[in-house]
């Protein structure tokens, strides 16, 4: 017979975990048991941190992100859950929380957890006792992963979770190494094809948007393949952006509204649509204005609560997408296709890169991001992932930087998310390069991780686009003004005393500024060949605006 701490670490480390995240004080002696397993615990320095890290560490692997907070963080854990939770993304969240006993009498640091957790998480549950820990451990780890992939909680009895970890547990350490997201991969009803394949036949204009749900599947390759088949051009949204290689002849670009005018007018142009994975949330169809009314829609899922949730689905097809778009392909063969909708998306493409072309190669100072996201574009190893923050950094990495099999990985909304994020993801593929593209508004969030880099030694490449403030909504507050960039600044900018390459050499770090264009290239090619974490710190132009959407008149 284990101990709960001994159980939970020996099940840990059998399910192919190799980091786990947390704050001080919980899981103690589960923790030195990880470690003396192979599993690193991550000391984070906020809660939100370690959630941010154990999200992009779920993303990236595969299995759930496993992060851990005492009673008194379970409030600051909960609100880093929003945003793996936006995202479909897997994280088992591990707080302490005081016993029955100590309930509702003001216990010291004590609030109710249950409330704090009920929206970022699609499972949640009480550990009384160590007993308990087997069957709610994998209850909550099946949840994890399966769809829709989501955090889960689960809230051992015990300040620090010492009742759990003190107790017995009877069963032998569990084995979750097969329970990877997403869990189960089935396949679509025969009639349901059937019927998505006549009506693809008979459409003309038929575009693909492709969303996070076709990237959690990792149907790349069978949605460009539909693509040739229907001469049909590639949406996707900004979490699918690596799903298909941004470049290729069938690929018109992220829409909604963080993209740029050519996807929107694409899927405007629409005869009927293939959503695969894809909500139609206001971001995706743009305030709801795309695909036009009426338009068919043919929409595959794997999560039968997205059909039919803001578009009406001509054809529903619940399965995993890839083995889903596998069907349509084995039925439709290649059928006769006019190719002029694809020639036309394709030339609205090139019309939009050939006008941003000069903006790529900008000798401008201060640096306009264009060139930057240039220089990452041709820097980026074919085994690199991305990480992007919320806002503008998502516009920015969604619509002016290229990947061919480079990852991609996004703030589904938090500001601040990326730096903690590329940690996280860098635990999970250690052997990959990884580079984080942050504001500076996003970047002081969360300054106090480098220590936590320069600690454990996780190497990574940050980016911070330092243009003084707030960019993304720079122009609109200063109209709001009345065009007096003073009272706006007052709202929205920074100071200029902010040196984050100072900064990061204070923790020990390496920290380079760049004030000039051609200067770009060779500091990510120095850093992208450190073997510790470097930040990048580029002056950059708030007045150089990021692609707007186009919008539909109505």
């Amino acid at each position: 017979m284990m101990t709960g701490a001994e159980w939970l670490a020996a099940s840990l480390a059998a399910s192919g975990q190799s980091h786990v995240f947390f704050v001080d004080a919980v899981l103690r002696p589960t923790l030195m048991a990880l470690s003396r397993l192979g599993v690193k615990p991550v000391l984070a320095h906020t809660e939100k941190a370690a959630v941010y890290m154990a999200d992009a560490y779920g993303r990236v692997s595969g299995r759930p992100g496993v992060v851990a907070a005492q009673s008194v963080g379970a409030a600051n854990l909960a609100a880093g859950l929003q945003d793996a939770y936006l995202a479909r993304s897997p994280v088992i969240a591990l707080t302490g929380r005081k016993p029955h006993a100590a309930q509702h009498r003001n216990a010291y640091q004590e609030v109710a957890h249950a409330p704090l957790f009920q929206a970022v998480t699609k499972f949640s549950a009480e550990v009384a006792e160590a007993a308990h820990l087997p069957r709610l451990l994998c209850q909550a780890w099946a949840a994890a992963v399966s769809v829709p992939v989501r955090p889960v909680h689960l809230d051992l009895h015990g300040l620090m979770a010492e009742v759990v970890e003190q107790g017995r547990v009877p069963d032998p350490p569990a084995d979750l190494s097969a329970l990877t997201a997403p869990r189960f991969r089935g396949g679509p009803d025969p009639d349901a094809v059937a019927a998505a394949v006549a009506a693809l036949v008979a459409a003309e204009r038929v575009v693909i948007v492709a969303g996070d749900g076709a990237m959690l599947s990792g149907c790349g390759a069978e949605v460009l393949a539909l693509a040739e088949a229907l001469e049909a051009p590639v949406l996707t949204t900004l979490g699918a952006r690596a799903l298909v290689p941004t470049a290729h002849p069938r690929v018109a670009g992220v829409v909604g509204s963080y993209s740029a005018p050519p996807a929107n007018r694409v899927l405007e142009g629409a005869g009927l649509v293939l959503l695969v994975g894809c909500d139609t949330g206001d971001q995706m169809t743009h305030g709801w204005r795309l695909p036009r009314a009426g338009v068919p829609i043919v929409q595959v899922d794997a999560d039968p609560l997205d059909f039919d949730r803001s578009l009406p689905a001509t054809v529903a097809l619940l399965g995993d997408p890839r083995a889903v778009l596998s069907e349509l392909l084995d039925q439709l063969g290649r059928p006769a296709r006019d190719e002029a909708f694809a020639r036309e998306a394709a030339a609205l493409v090139a019309e939009w890169r050939a006008s941003v072309a000069p903006r790529l190669a900008s000798d401008a100072m201060p640096i306009d991001p264009a060139r930057l996201c240039a220089e990452i574009t041709a820097a980026l190893p074919p085994d690199g992932i991305l990480v992007a923050d919320t806002g503008y950094s998502g516009i920015w990495t969604g619509t002016m930087i290229d990947l061919s099999t480079q990852g991609y990985q996004r703030a589904a909304g938090s500001l601040g998310w990326a730096f903690p994020a590329a940690l996280g993801a860098k635990c999970a593929a250690p052997d990959r390069p990884v580079l984080c593209w942050s504001g500076d508004g996003a970047f002081h969030y969360h300054l106090a991780e480098l220590e936590t880099a320069k600690r454990l030694g996780i190497a990574v490449v940050c980016v911070v686009n330092n243009n003084q403030g707030f960019g993304q909504g720079w122009p609109n507050l200063r109209r709001a003004a009345g065009n007096d960039p003073a009272a706006a600044a007052e709202l929205l900018r920074f100071g200029d005393h902010a040196d984050f390459a100072a900064i990061a050499r204070g923790f020990g770090l390496r920290g380079i500024v760049v004030e000039r264009p051609e200067d770009i290239a060779p500091a990510l090619r120095d850093a992208l060949a450190s073997n510790e974490t470097v930040v990048i710190d580029v002056r950059t132009d708030i007045e150089a605006r990021a692609p707007e959407p186009y919008t539909p008149t109505e």
